[in-house]
């Protein structure tokens, strides 16, 4: 029998099983690189309001560094719960329906550690954000890719979940707007996937993130219609549409046996949320959003105008109506999205992300994010015209 030596002997199989992040191995890339134009990150060009971060350095002058609750702050929590109300038609208990937590990316970990048992089947609508399929892998639970097509706008369709369904299948994690294809489902979209979604017992994780930054349409969460709110676990967060990247602070709404649950598995791990951040969030709830207001103008601004230039350049893409993120096909050119991923951060000096790190259904397109400054995102439309126009096919 062979015995692996070294320290890789003691990982755990589904650990050595998962592959690093494709997002971060061109971000490192770009980092390696000179006079590159990064639209590969999903990450606010922005500042943090000023307003929020005077209210940091306040707390700190303050000495407010101690622990919080474990589910986080009381006025945080009741400043969410407001807001949902007001934005989303979304009710929450502050004290029994909520956690705040270390980023999203924190709250969809603990969702799916709080639902999944070992061979549990998640369905994952692909193209998706890259951290769900291994998110589930470390719980035990079996991935089953629903592939949401170019044709329909990469929207997920009845018809392509009830496919992918069995009666292993216990959990539906979504995230619309979607990362990377900016695609969003209204309320004529949802109503034929929740009446599959009760009729099979499914508990759904909805990563909300960018429920902020939609185009031309209200954002609607799932938890909103009929039958949705008592089976769905709601994600959000400060990062995207507030510009709080690293500050990590994130939520969850859901019912309170699932919260509970959820909380469990946070005050042994994270504890809390970083207690500046979360006064940083407070305030950008309570001062900071006509702050969010401006961001989102600007986004809209830049998403017109990189959208057309794609289309113009020879890079098909459908109008993406939500997050800061354009799919465009890479397939007239031959190539693989990560060849054409590569050249293009080799040859034209632009960084994106190949389309097949997003799942099924990614490869052929690329992600750019328009996060970016209207100078740069122009000055990225040149060089990709110009890589277009010279480059051949491998």
């Amino acid at each position: 029998m062979f015995i692996e030596k070294g320290a890789g002997r003691f990982l755990s199989s589904r650990v050595r099983d998962i592959r690093p992040s494709g997002i971060r191995a061109f971000f490192d890339l770009n980092a390696a690189g000179g006079d590159t134009i990064a639209l590969g990150v999903g990450e606010p060009d922005f500042v943090t309001p000023e307003k929020v971060r005077e209210a940091c350095i306040q707390a700190l002058r303050e000495g407010q560094t101690k622990y919080t609750s474990n589910a986080g702050l009381m006025e945080l929590r009741e400043e969410i719960s407001a807001y949902f109300s007001g934005s989303f038609a979304l009710s929450y208990d502050p004290e029994h329906e909520m956690i705040v937590t270390v980023g999203s990316s924190e709250a969809v970990d603990l969702a799916l550690r709080a639902v999944i048992d070992p061979g549990d089947e998640v369905l994952i609508p692909a193209p998706s954000y890259i951290a769900y399929e291994p998110i589930t892998h470390l719980h035990g639970g079996k991935i089953i890719e629903v592939v949401a097509t170019a044709e329909e706008q990469f929207k997920l369709t009845p018809q392509a979940l009830q496919v992918a369904i069995t009666p292993y299948s216990k959990v539906l994690m979504i995230n619309y707007p979607c990362n990377p294809t900016g695609t969003v489902m209204t309320e004529q979209d949802w109503l034929p996937i929740t009446e599959l979604i009760i009729k099979h017992n499914l508990v759904v994780v909805s990563d909300e993130v960018y429920a902020e930054l939609t185009y031309g349409r209200k954002h609607v969460s799932i938890a909103s219609l009929p039958g949705m709110k008592e089976r769905t676990i709601v994600i959000s967060g400060f990062s995207k549409a507030f510009a709080m990247t690293g500050w990590r602070v994130g939520y969850a709404c859901g019912p309170r046996e699932l919260i509970a649950s959820m909380l469990k598995i946070h005050q042994y791990t994270a504890m809390c949320a970083p207690t500046i951040a979360q006064i940083a969030a407070l305030e950008s709830l309570r001062h900071g959003l006509d702050a969010k207001d401006e961001m989102m103008a600007s986004y809209n601004e830049r998403r017109k105008l990189f959208v057309a230039g794609l289309n113009a350049i020879g890079l098909a893409c459908h109008e993406p109506e939500g997050a800061f993120y354009a799919f465009p096909s890479i397939t007239s050119t031959g190539m693989s999205s990560e060849q054409f991923a590569l050249r293009m951060l080799k040859e034209a000096k632009v960084a994106v992300v190949p389309g097949h790190v997003f799942g099924s259904g990614g490869e052929g397109f690329i992600r750019c994010s328009y996060a970016a400054s209207l100078v740069d995102l122009e000055k990225a439309l040149e060089r990709m015209g110009r890589f277009m126009r010279v480059m051949q096919p491998v």
